[in-house]
């Protein structure tokens, strides 16, 4: 098993700041942020009234809107970016000239369904249950964005969904690291979609007092690691990766954008939404994740850190990373992409992931905005506010879930 050799050969992406690759990369190095004004319902009695939505996004580009009916907006985000990631890779959607057998999808959500449950509990109420969609339970539930994947291109191997909050992403891309380790598939589409911008998801992070209130400055109201950080700022949208067994990918003559090479996945075992103190569980995730990268401390040049902008999770996140890395937590470059694209939940680790790659391709690490003011328990290198130049041979997402999950993924440039 510890022969096959995990590589990504192609990345697609939809998100607030960009509907594909290169134009969320180009937003990420130049600090653009995509956060603004609800326009999908009426936020003006909601606390927050701020989020990262999708711009000039239709469906209708990729299926009849008969069919398109059939699924809820967070399979639809799912079917851009794999789209995206199959042409990216070169692989053809009908995936001839391949084994279907050999080839899965683990393309998952945090929360799924959310905006048809809603939206029926509503025809529940005022028309009654007769009048309930016979589609109902298939739209809403998180499995069915690789239900609809393989469907769509008949990819017949490992196929489920993975939920764990805000690390679903990263859990996902980790295993199906491990299905292509082990021998299960030789090509993954991997990664996380998400669609929860609507009046019962917002009403319910905004009772926890979780999410930013800068409702007149949405611009800087995602503020990761910065003193004056008070939530964090809901987006939406999807990320998939084509993630491939070596020798395959050889064979076929594809580019390899990266190598993963270590994943950990721990619990914190402590509370349903609080990090642990002290960060005990993610540097746990990071440590195991080194292990089996065979890597050292000193051998990570970069990392995408959850930072999602609430107080608890971006202080903790500095412990895990010093209780991880020890003397190196002040020399690696750290950076949270969230301050541009907000938060997108279930499908940020897959953004983030895909940060890392593009950071190794390029030699730049992304900027950490609205950095103004620092906090004495914040007190690492967050590249505040400008990308900066740097080689990096190594870099790792890290992501953590309500519930206590937490997932890290370690990547190399691969040469």
């Amino acid at each position: 098993m510890s022969e096959r050799r995990v590589v990504v050969t192609g990345i697609g992406i939809l998100s607030c700041v960009g509907n594909n690759l290169p134009s969320f990369w180009d937003s990420l190095v130049n600090g653009r942020c995509g956060i603004g004004k609800v326009t999908h319902f009426d936020a003006s009695r909601h606390r927050t009234q701020i989020a990262g939505q999708l711009k000039d996004f239709s469906i209708s580009a990729y299926m009849p809107e008969k069919e398109a009916r059939r699924l809820d907006p967070f399979c639809h985000y799912a079917i851009a970016a794999a789209d995206e990631a199959l042409q990216n890779a070169g692989i053809p959607k009908d995936l001839s000239g391949f084994n279907p057998e050999r080839i899965g999808v683990v393309v998952s959500s945090g929360i799924g369904g959310i905006k048809v449950f809603e939206d029926q509990c509503h025809v529940l109420k005022d028309r009654g249950p007769e009048r309930i969609s016979p589609l109902l339970i298939p739209m809403l539930i998180i499995d069915m964005a690789s239900g609809c994947l393989s469907m769509r291109y008949g990819a017949k191997g490992p196929n489920f969904g993975v939920v764990t909050a805000c690390a679903t992403a990263c859990h996902s891309i980790g295993e199906s690291f491990w299905i292509i380790k082990r021998g299960d598939a030789d090509l993954m589409l991997s990664g996380g979609a998400e669609s929860s911008i609507s009046p019962i998801g917002f009403a319910g992070f905004c009772s926890m007092k979780a999410m930013s209130q800068r409702n007149d400055d949405p611009l800087h109201a995602s503020r990761p690691f910065d003193m004056d950080r008070d939530g964090f700022v809901m987006s939406e949208g999807a990320g998939v990766l084509v993630i491939e067994e070596l020798e395959h990918a050889k064979r076929r003559g594809a580019e390899i954008l990266a190598e993963i090479v270590g994943y950990g996945a721990t619990a914190d075992a402590y509370h349903i939404t609080s990090p642990a103190p002290g960060g005990t569980g993610a540097a746990a995730a990071l440590r195991n994740a080194l292990a089996r990268a065979s890597l050292q401390p000193a051998d990570l040049d970069y990392i995408n850190a959850h930072g999602t902008s609430t107080d608890l999770n971006d202080k903790y996140e500095t412990q895990a990373i010093k209780l991880a890395l020890g003397e190196h937590a002040r020399k690696v470059s750290i950076s949270s992409t969230k301050g541009t694209t907000g938060h997108a939940l279930g499908a940020a680790g897959a953004l983030e992931t895909s940060a890392c790659i593009m950071a190794m391709r390029t030699g730049i690490v992304p900027p950490t905005i609205n950095y103004t003011t620092p906090d004495p328990e914040c007190d690492l290198d967050y590249t505040p506010n400008q990308a900066i130049e740097k080689q990096i041979k190594t870099a790792a997402n890290i992501n953590l879930g309500f519930g206590g999950h937490n997932a890290v993924l370690v990547l190399k440039k691969f040469e």
